[in-house]
């Protein structure tokens, strides 16, 4: 169960304590889990909204992501602004786009994607509480498989740290299985489920395609921000 607390502690704000250093292996295989993780955070919201299809929708869509942002310590955003700085300010240079990830400050490129993203995910919000509260889930569950698959499917630029160590000891065919099967489940949705991973499918693409241009492949950043586009690209699908 150690890769899954892993999982748990880096993905959400939950005051979970590890009995001692995960290693790199434990590291790795804790990918295994981030659909799972992603589930468990789309149920909470799900059950969460259901009290606020009463209020005002601003206001309801509001506390709703509120909610969100805190349950993940606002990780995902972070590095959807890294990124966001790094591909607007490198100007197609790997390692000054690299450089740039590297800088705490966040500049404007940073400030209007992450308003764009928490707009756009409030209006989507602000639709689905009223209409289909249980699919808010669709999001983080997809979003956070959409990790593996990344690591999959991609090269990590940076030679060393905690990406680097999971890149090389994923249980690669575990990860191919856990991703198809976070897909199939899904699909059992219906219709939605099919919009979603669509909608979840192309936002990969892009997110992809830009690091690829951009720096040749991903960091930790690039998967922040590959959550957060997911996320996005699905809540506006369903809500649409």
């Amino acid at each position: 169960m150690q890769p899954l607390l892993i999982a748990v502690q880096f993905l959400t704000r939950l005051p979970l304590r590890l009995g001692a250093a995960p290693t790199p292996q434990q590291q790795a295989r804790a990918l295994l889990w981030y659909p799972l993780v992603g589930a468990l955070l789309g149920g909470v919201l799900s059950l969460s909204a259901l009290p606020l299809a009463n209020t005002p929708d601003l206001i309801g869509a509001a506390l709703l992501l509120a909610l969100w942002v805190l349950m993940t310590g606002a990780l995902h955003l972070d590095g959807l602004a890294d990124s966001a700085d790094a591909w607007a300010g490198g100007h197609g240079d790997a390692a000054r786009s690299l450089a740039i990830m590297k800088d705490p400050a966040a500049g404007p490129a940073a400030v209007v994607v992450l308003v764009l993203v928490l707009l756009l995910k409030l209006a989507a919000l602000s639709v689905l509480i009223a209409r289909s509260p249980a699919l808010i889930m669709l999001a983080p569950l997809l979003a956070r498989a959409a990790v593996p698959a990344l690591f999959l499917t991609t090269r990590y630029v940076r030679g060393n740290g905690l990406g680097a160590a999971m890149a090389k000891h994923l249980p690669r065919r575990a990860a191919l299985l856990v991703v198809t099967a976070a897909a199939g489940l899904v699909l059992l949705a219906g219709w939605n489920g099919a919009r979603a991973l669509l909608a979840a499918a192309l936002a990969f693409g892009f997110v992809r395609t830009l690091a690829q241009r951009r720096i040749g492949g991903f960091t930790g950043d690039v998967a922040g921000a590959l959550i957060e586009i997911v996320e996005t690209a699905v809540l506006l699908a369903l809500a649409l």
